[in-house]
């Protein structure tokens, strides 16, 4: 089994749905913050709040993504539960609606952004207590290194944390150290656009998922705060004419599609992508650090994700933030490539859902049983 027989780029480019692959979720509140001020800054952060619910999750991204990547937790948490949960999306500073400045990157930096935003949408009180337990913190590959650095700033701040797909540093496992950096290197090397996005796709997703038909959960009429597809006017005459969510033929397909439309949007920036990508490669934290966030955010509040068949950040690096950590909850999911958000959507949100309220239960916030 491989990509070999699956559709192409351009068959996608004039696909009916090409333009339907990213949904029109649009935010209770949004807006752009000055940040970092005093550290190189100020720079510019765009972040978004769907929902309005008391129980309030920060979803942080990696290499290379929008936040609109997060869009099938975003539409499950934010518009289908929106009286349960607020959720809090941004673009980390060299990406999307974000600034993109020359300048050396780090995840650090990048969590005392998150942290402004954090502040400014009214997640966390500066001046509040500092064990106020008030938001849920999620983070996917780069994100999840993000939210290492978060855990170490405001540990008391935080209700529940989820390391997904991600390492305390890129180590020399196997894959080696090289290959590791190699596979995110490789996103951004020039080469035909078809085995730029094939080659992308199976360092992503396990190839077992991209062959089955599009298994997209797409909004539903209706569904509170989500409009209808956006096309330019200049789309093809292929385009469709539905008014509303269509699906695609795979989810190799489904994925071509948002990529392509990631590639073509402006707001794209390999600049970032590379700038994001050093600051991925000098993330570090010890054995005595990891020990550290458990000791300080609570083990009974942390939960590990990763995949067996992730070609991103190989399966030893998940390992060792279990053996590191020892969060109460733990999986090492058979089979399952780099990206649960979308592979395993159903179970990873309902896996989250369960552990945010874990998170309130532990935070005085629900009734005890």
């Amino acid at each position: 089994m491989d990509l070999s027989n699956v559709t192409t780029v351009e068959e996608t480019l004039k696909h009916p749905s090409f333009y339907d692959a990213t949904w029109n979720l649009q935010p209770t509140r949004s807006g752009h913050l000055p940040v970092a001020a005093g550290r190189g800054g100020p720079l510019s952060i765009g972040w978004e709040v769907h929902g309005e619910g008391p129980i309030q999750i920060v979803f942080v991204m990696g290499l290379g993504s929008f936040k609109s990547a997060w869009q099938r937790q975003t539409l499950y948490f934010g518009h289908e539960h929106y009286k349960e949960y607020s959720v809090l999306v941004l673009d980390n500073r060299g990406m999307g609606d974000s600034d993109k400045p020359l300048m050396r990157y780090s995840t650090k930096e990048m969590a005392l952004d998150a942290v402004e935003v954090l502040e400014h949408v009214g997640f966390i009180d500066p001046n509040g207590p500092a064990d106020s337990r008030s938001v849920h913190i999620v983070g996917v590959s780069m994100g999840g290194m993000i939210s290492q650095e978060l855990a170490c700033l405001i540990p008391g701040h935080i209700a529940s944390l989820s390391l997904c797909c991600t390492a305390s540093a890129i180590e020399n496992t196997s894959p080696t150290i090289w290959e590791n950096i190699a596979s995110r290197a490789a996103l951004i090397i020039p080469k035909g656009v078809e085995e730029s996005v094939r080659g992308t796709a199976g360092r992503i997703f396990s190839l077992d998922y991209l062959v089955k038909p599009d298994d997209a959960q797409v909004p539903a009429k209706g569904t509170h705060l989500v409009g209808p597809p956006v096309r330019p006017a200049d789309a093809p005459a292929t385009t469709s004419k539905a008014d509303w969510y269509q699906m695609f033929d795979s989810n190799y397909q489904r994925f071509v599609a948002q990529e392509m439309n990631k590639r073509k949007d402006p707001r794209f920036s390999t600049k970032g992508f590379l700038l994001q990508l050093i600051a991925c490669g000098w993330h570090h934290k010890s054995t005595e650090q990891l020990a550290a966030i458990g000791d300080a955010v609570g083990r009974e509040r942390i939960l590990v994700i990763h995949g067996t068949a992730d070609q991103m950040i190989s399966v030893p690096h998940g390992r060792k933030l279990i053996d590191s950590i020892k969060p109460a909850q733990s999986y090492i999911v058979e089979g399952m490539g780099h990206a649960p958000l979308a592979e395993r959507c159903a179970w990873y949100n309902q896996t989250l859902a369960d552990h945010f309220a874990n998170g309130e239960k532990l935070s005085g916030r629900t009734p005890k049983e």
